[in-house]
């Protein structure tokens, strides 16, 4: 099941995409990833290198917070290739599970390392789980894409049941405020938010670049939503859900859904565009490694060991010799001649 799981993500996702492709038609989609233009490209690259600078801050804070080490520099190198191995393979964490794993191992606290990355994502998550309220409730109409019809009311029982479960289980919960309170520092929200608009800034660019003169305010509680779709586990690097969130939100604010496909191809290529840095950030590593010293292009010298069943002569330097200190106080052996009989 481990090894379909991935393959059942990457399916469900191009699905998806084949699915609103075959429903709406492929014109505006082609025309619009055509029109993306060296203008754009730089747009997007400039937000992303925003982004990661923003995200690898709030990395460092959390790091520092729970007692590690994280130089700014490092934290941005390994975001810019997390998120690219994100983008290109299945599992869609892997490039997070990298980096808790390598800072892990380079501080010497493993446990502390992934649960840096863990609040770390997880403050990105709590901001954008706030502004999606904050969109449903000054949007309703966009409540059916989220939850339609009846489903209402079962999100809102398992709320209200999550809420009492956490009152009943509250003093075993208790250790887990710290972590919130880690999650909730005004610098670390602060970052999370800015963060967040350069996502939305990347997705503005991309509705630009596919023709879009719908304006900003219309177009944003619609990209908010995508950027939450885009978290949902059918997807590899967010296609799928993002595409349809987006059709279905411009579709019901009569922007029109083939629009909104549109835009959320382009996003999607502009995205992979601004993570490209990873793949140069992961090149260079490698290479780096290659070329270290004990690899195959620079062997390292080694001296031959000794057998275990052998045993040293004795000398100044070998314990036991007569010149060290296991030899102190020890009898040395007389040599007994016989004489010729």
């Amino acid at each position: 099941m481990n090894r379909l799981w991935p393959a059942l993500r990457l399916s469900a996702g191009v699905a998806v995409v084949v699915a609103l492709v075959v429903k709406l038609g492929s014109g505006a989609v082609l025309h619009s990833v055509a029109a993306v233009d060296a203008g754009t490209v730089l747009a997007a690259l400039a937000l992303g290198l925003l982004a990661t600078v923003c995200s690898a801050g709030r990395w460092c804070l959390v790091a520092r917070r729970l007692g590690m080490a994280l130089p700014l520099r490092t934290a941005v190198a390994d975001c810019y290739q997390a998120v690219f191995l994100n983008s290109v393979l299945p599992a869609g964490v892997l490039g997070d599970v990298h980096r808790a794993v390598a800072h892990g191992r380079e501080s010497g606290d493993m446990t502390r390392g992934v649960r840096a990355v863990v609040l770390e994502r997880l403050a990105g998550q709590v901001v954008l789980v706030a502004a999606t309220v904050g969109v449903l409730a000054c949007e309703p109409a966009l409540l059916d894409i989220v939850v339609p019809g009846s489903g209402r009311w079962v999100v809102a029982g398992a709320l209200l049941a999550t809420v009492a479960a956490g009152w009943l289980l509250r003093a075993r919960l208790r250790p887990m405020l710290a972590d919130a309170a880690t999650v909730l520092r005004p610098a670390v929200v602060g970052l999370s938010v800015l963060t967040l608009a350069c996502y939305l800034a990347t997705f503005v660019v991309a509705a630009r670049a596919a023709r879009s003169a719908a304006p900003i305010t219309g177009m944003l509680p619609i990209l908010v939503l995508a950027l939450l779709a885009m978290s949902l586990p059918l997807n590899v690097g967010g296609w799928g859900p993002r595409e349809a969130a987006t059709a279905a939100g411009f579709g019901v604010i009569g922007l029109g859904a083939a629009q909104g496909l549109a835009t959320a191809v382009v996003y999607g290529v502009l995205s992979l565009v601004a993570c490209l840095p990873g793949a140069v950030v992961l090149a260079v590593r490698a290479a780096r490694r290659r070329s270290a010293p004990g690899s195959p292009a620079a062997p390292a010298l080694s001296l031959p060991t000794q057998r275990t069943d052998d045993r040293p002569l004795p000398s100044a330097s070998t314990p036991g010799g007569p010149g060290s200190a296991g030899a102190v106080g020890r009898p040395r052996p007389r040599l007994l001649v016989r004489s010729p009989a």
